[in-house]
């Protein structure tokens, strides 16, 4: 181990995770936003909404993140053309999204009919029904398979590299190329992505705790 390339590179791989984790989170949330949309989608009464959902969840997530990341950056229609940074943005998002949605219904599904027909009945409105109702008991649901699956959208964003995104792994690559130390290069890269994963790792394990407190507390 050169101790001495690690010190040299260490500050642009750092660069490339601070992209790295801003495409991550930024995707996980506009994801965890439309999958709650689409989510409410496949539950509702209509059948053209539950068609346009379920065909949305069946095709993002049946597509690898490698084929939507190319689709989104080099064969949008209308000659439409993004930057690296907003079609990895959008392609991990439309990924994220389908995930989310899932996770989201099941989660929804959970909660007693009876409940929220309760809580109409003695006068709550819609947000309050959502907020004080919905949420807390879908936050038992789903809070661990949602926690999993951003690790693993985190550990894919990798994949951001084949479309030029200047990411934690473009860069590792970048002086893997002009080092030929993959030790130094690769090796650092991937203490850096295990340290991030074990962040939202240790944040999972925190979280069913309280939410296996909060089970017993109901």
């Amino acid at each position: 181990m050169d101790w001495t390339t690690v010190k040299t590179i260490f500050p642009d791989l750092m660069a490339g995770a601070g992209i790295t984790l801003l495409l991550s989170l930024l995707s996980i949330l506009l994801g965890t936003l439309l999958g709650f949309g689409l989510a409410q989608m496949r539950l509702s009464h209509s059948r053209v909404l539950r068609g346009i959902a379920f065909f949305y969840t069946w095709l993002f997530r049946g597509l690898p993140l490698l084929i939507i990341l190319f689709g989104v950056y080099y064969a949008l229609p209308l000659g439409i053309k993004l930057s690296a940074f907003e079609a990895g943005l959008l392609g991990m998002t439309l990924n994220a999204a389908a995930y989310k949605a899932e996770i989201l219904r099941s989660g929804l599904l959970a909660v007693p009919k009876g409940q929220i027909e309760a809580a109409e009945a003695i006068g709550m409105n819609p947000w309050q029904v959502s907020w004080k109702i919905r949420l807390p008991q879908m936050a038992r649901v789903v809070i661990p398979t949602y926690i999993s699956n951003s690790i693993a959208l985190l550990k894919g964003s990798a994949q951001l590299s084949v479309i030029t995104v200047p990411d934690l792994m473009l860069r590792a690559q970048s002086h893997f190329s002009s080092t030929y130390r993959a030790m130094e290069t690769i090796g650092t890269a991937g203490i850096i992505y295990l340290v991030m994963t074990s962040l939202l790792m240790v944040l999972q394990a925190w979280s069913e705790k309280k939410l296996k407190v909060s089970q017993k507390l109901y």
